[in-house]
């Protein structure tokens, strides 16, 4: 198909608008999160937000690859953002109508629209890809598939700002509706702009091969398999443990139709997705890089700012800013390796300059104290972004280089599917790692706690981990403040043994029990001297508890920081793989036509 430039640039202004669209979506929503669940009295399903998205978002990304082997781009692409923007609408009225049948309440609303966005999501991404391999030939495709990778990175980095000042002032806008509520509806617009330039300007794209159809049982198969695999990622490991009945049961659902959709494929003449096309060395190996870089850049994302916020004590606004430099770096080393890329014909030793990149960034990464500055975080964010950032078009562009292009809308479906599997797998095994390191820590904090003769139950080691100890302090003066007001209450008691047993249950040390036993009896019927003495008491007790506050939230510190290290320490084996992959590789000459048709060169 022969299109003008102009064609092909109001095109790709239409496609990259759409990813702007989704890619907007995933950090705007996280911002106004918390306020949303406040609103609609659902803390208990806060993750189930996310989660319904994820679920939808990922498991459909393969569908879309086959249908936009079978029918128009343009059709498949116009289904994607009118599908987004309907779930946009509908989660932005969630709630406003009360308790809806069969829908149930406002957060029970939100989870399922926001699966509806999902369904839509899932095409924003990797139909961009694919409408791109239309456009442009694989040599000239880098450097535009790298602009796909820097408006990712600008999206990230308006998304948390703008999530903000519409959460906290968007109420203002018209009254009685929420500024949350505009985190959603803020969609509309830039969706109606990505639509118009779609349906006016964008070619119908057709297919090389209309022939194909989609096997309805090998996507069942596939649906079937992937919707347990990711809810038993996203179970809360503090319920349901890796090795719990639960989650086993979970992952056995998913081999099994695993099974049933690899035995399908192969007897099918027109799978979901082919299995034979891991035959191809680029495709299987680049799809396995994908994974392993999908969960380390996503478990960054997501575990930096609680180092931020816990070790640091940064606000959660300036933490979310704190992924601003990973997004600076993504965008440059995305769109200065799809550039070179295009220039040179080659892309594997930008792929392993970038895995190099990301490896040292990692393993800084591991090695901050909780002393570290916030410039030397902010400079290895910078580092992680520029390792990052090759590897969002380059691995996409190989696998489309080397495979058929009459498949090409699977293969590149595949890619982004391996990289979102990659994300979720990889964000629940550093939770783990998490969950374990703080667990380990924060009993330490409880034996600290239990030692200065404090026993509340928020001071426990469980409870710390579930609580994560942020209001550490507050339950230590707390404690002490009930100590000291049991210590009054027992100097004003009659049995002189009162005072002996509230001293025993406390944290005043033992070496001033005796004098205080001896001043109150020296002061008994004396009011003035029993009110000095209980003076007395409080501050002795204040002082106390600012020490022991102080301990036990540095350790609390401590801990995060020990925990976040360790998740970047893992990642360094995860990178270190992703490159030892990478290097498998086979590098082939980007084609100057959209025919199949090149020579591995190592």
């Amino acid at each position: 198909m022969n299109l003008s430039p102009r064609d092909k640039t109001l095109t790709l202004i239409g496609i990259l608008l759409a990813v702007f669209l989704g890619a907007l979506d995933q950090t705007i929503v996280a911002t106004a999160l918390p306020k949303i669940v406040e609103d609609l009295q659902g803390v208990s399903r806060y993750a189930w937000v996310a989660t319904a998205y994820l679920l939808a978002s990922t498991v459909l990304v393969p569908i879309y690859g086959k249908l936009a082997d079978m029918f128009s781009r343009k059709r498949i692409v116009l289904f994607a953002i009118a599908t987004f923007l309907l779930g946009s609408l509908l989660s932005g009225i969630a709630g406003e109508f009360g308790t809806l049948p069969l829908l149930g309440d406002g957060m029970s609303q939100l989870i399922v629209f926001r699966a509806v966005q999902g369904l839509g999501g899932a095409g924003l991404f990797s139909l961009a890809f694919i409408v791109i391999a239309d456009l442009f030939s694989p040599r000239e495709r880098g450097k535009y598939q790298g602009l796909v990778g820097a408006t990712f990175g600008v999206a990230s980095v308006l998304g948390p700002w703008i999530g903000g000042l519409l959460t906290d002032y968007g109420g203002a806008l018209i009254p009685g509706v929420e500024g949350w509520r505009w985190v959603f509806y803020v969609n509309v617009p830039v969706g109606a702009v990505a639509l118009w330039f779609v349906a006016m300007r964008m070619p119908p794209l057709r297919p090389k091969d209309a022939s194909a159809r989609l096997d309805v049982p090998s996507a069942l198969f596939l649906i079937g398999a992937l919707v347990p695999f990711v809810l038993a990622l996203q179970l809360d490991r503090s319920v349901y443990p890796w090795g719990g009945a639960v989650t086993l049961g979970a992952f056995a659902v998913a081999a099994a139709f695993a099974v049933a959709f690899v035995l399908r494929s192969l007897a099918s003449s027109s799978p979901v997705l082919e299995v034979r096309l891991f035959a191809d060395r680029v495709f299987a190996t680049a799809n396995l890089a994908a994974f392993l870089l999908g969960a380390a850049f996503l478990s960054t994302v997501i575990f930096l700012p609680l180092f931020m916020v816990n070790v640091l004590g940064v606000s959660a606004t300036r933490a979310g800013l704190s992924l601003i430099p990973l997004s600076i770096g993504t965008v440059l080393g995305s769109v200065f390796a799809g550039q070179i890329a295009s220039r040179l014909g080659r892309y594997k030793g930008l792929m392993v300059f970038g895995g190099v990149v990301l490896l040292l960034a990692m393993v800084l990464l591991s090695t901050m104290s909780a002393d570290v500055p916030y410039w030397r975080v902010t400079l290895y964010m910078v580092i992680a972004g520029l390792g990052v950032g090759p590897g969002l078009p380059l691995y996409t562009l190989a696998i489309q280089n080397a495979i058929d292009p009459r498949k090409v809308g699977q293969a590149t479906s595949a890619a982004q599917f391996f990289r979102q599997i990659g994300g979720a797998v990889g964000a629940a095994v550093m939770g783990t790692i998490l969950a374990t390191t703080l667990a380990a820590a924060f009993a330490g904090v409880g034996r600290t706690a239990a030692v200065a003769g404090l026993e509340a139950p928020a001071l426990s080691g469980g409870e710390l981990a579930s609580t994560g100890g942020g209001d550490v302090g507050a339950a230590v003066r707390e404690a002490f403040g009930a100590q000291a007001e049991a210590l009054v209450a027992a100097l004003d008691d009659p049995d002189p043994q009162a005072l002996a047993r509230a001293l025993e249950a406390s944290a005043v040390p033992d070496e001033a029990r005796g004098f205080i036993l001896g001043a109150a009896a020296q002061a008994r019927g004396d009011a003035a001297a029993m009110a000095a003495l209980a003076a007395q008491l409080r501050a002795q007790l204040d002082e106390q508890a600012d020490a022991v506050a102080a301990t036990v939230a540095e350790a609390v510190r401590q801990g995060f920081a020990d925990a976040v290290t360790a998740i970047f320490g893992a990642l360094v084996w995860v990178v270190a793989a992703a490159l030892a992959v990478t290097a498998f590789v086979p590098s082939l000459e980007l084609r100057r036509s959209n025919e199949p048709g090149a020579a591995a060169l190592d």
